[in-house]
């Protein structure tokens, strides 16, 4: 429908915007904090990072059967909070660092601080979408800058189609994701990305998305999980970080970043598909056609620029 273009474009633009911050964190973030795994080429960290996942569902799940909800709200602020303080210190960091100052990392972990434990409070008091986007992005960008970093190419490959299928299971098969969602918005937790469709619009009134769903209603908003603009971050980051060293450039551009902004948009094409089915009403596991487009992404442009089939796969 016509009146759906705006939110729809206004959501690719927040992949786009998370993803490019990303890019231009990736090099600051690889350069202080340094990778999350010690060596990044290792496939078994895909496996452990799913894990992970896995592990902190199952754990919010079994908080909404216990009818928990407050506890679930406050475990996931205390993530966001913890997580803020990754993100924000980078700029402050080299901030401080610009002035010469001796004591940047402490005043760039006290600068993190205040402002993560003010946000985390605001989120929690006032959590309208507005509030929730900003938060969201800017997490966004900084959590896919760090894990971009952190997996290598085939890493980053086994993680998005591990995450695809998981992403498929959950939606379609055990549905368990969608009660995830439901219980996400009805909490007005900022692990997604709101997008109203009017101005009368408020989260903070948000009802329930599955009772939405169940009756036909037309929902007053779009959602999307940050996961969906992470995961197929990791491999726009790791395309331009891990064939930086690759000295290909095509009309003066390094061919690093020629594949990375491809994958990207690659990713705006597995969009662009996935919004055709969100139009018809029913919830859609996102992984599959986003991450699908990413990696198809890569593989084409990789291909155009550097021209053999190993695909920036480093084995050992």
């Amino acid at each position: 429908m016509r009146k759906d273009i705006p939110p729809i474009l206004a959501m690719a633009s927040v992949v786009v915007v998370a993803q490019l911050g990303a890019l231009l964190l990736a090099p600051a973030f690889q350069n202080t904090t340094g990778p999350v795994f010690e060596e990044p080429n290792d496939p078994v960290n895909s496996l452990i990072y799913v894990g992970l996942i896995l592990a902190f569902t199952g754990l919010i799940l079994l908080i909404i059967r216990l009818r928990r909800q407050n506890i679930m709200k406050y475990v996931i602020l205390g993530a966001m909070f913890f997580t803020m303080l990754l993100v924000f210190f980078l700029p402050f960091y080299l901030l401080f660092l610009w002035f010469n100052s001796p004591l940047a990392d402490l005043f760039a972990n006290l600068e993190a601080i205040v402002i993560s434990g003010a946000l985390t409070y605001a989120l929690a008091k006032y959590p309208e979408w507005y509030l929730v986007d900003a938060v969201g992005i800017a997490v966004a960008a900084g959590v896919t800058a760090i894990l971009g970093i952190s997996f290598a190419i085939l890493p980053a490959l086994v993680l998005l189609i591990a995450l695809a299928i998981y992403d498929a299971i959950s939606v379609y098969k055990t549905k368990h994701m969608v009660t995830l969602a439901d219980a996400v918005a009805g909490e007005r937790l900022p692990i997604l990305i709101v997008i109203p469709k009017s101005r009368r619009y408020s989260f903070l009134r948000q009802k329930s998305l599955r009772a939405q769903i169940a009756s036909g209603e037309e929902r007053e908003a779009m959602f999307m999980g940050l996961g969906d603009i992470i995961i197929p971050g990791i491999l726009v980051v790791s395309a331009a970080i891990s064939l930086a060293d690759r000295n290909t450039a095509v009309f003066g551009i390094g061919g690093n970043l020629l594949v990375a902004l491809a994958t990207l948009a690659g990713t705006l094409v597995g969009f662009a598909l996935l919004m055709r089915f969100v139009m018809k009403g029913n919830p859609q596991a996102g992984l599959p056609l986003l991450n699908a487009g990413a990696i198809l992404g890569y593989v084409a442009a990789y291909l155009a620029v550097y021209g053999d089939l190993t695909l920036g796969i480093r084995l050992g």
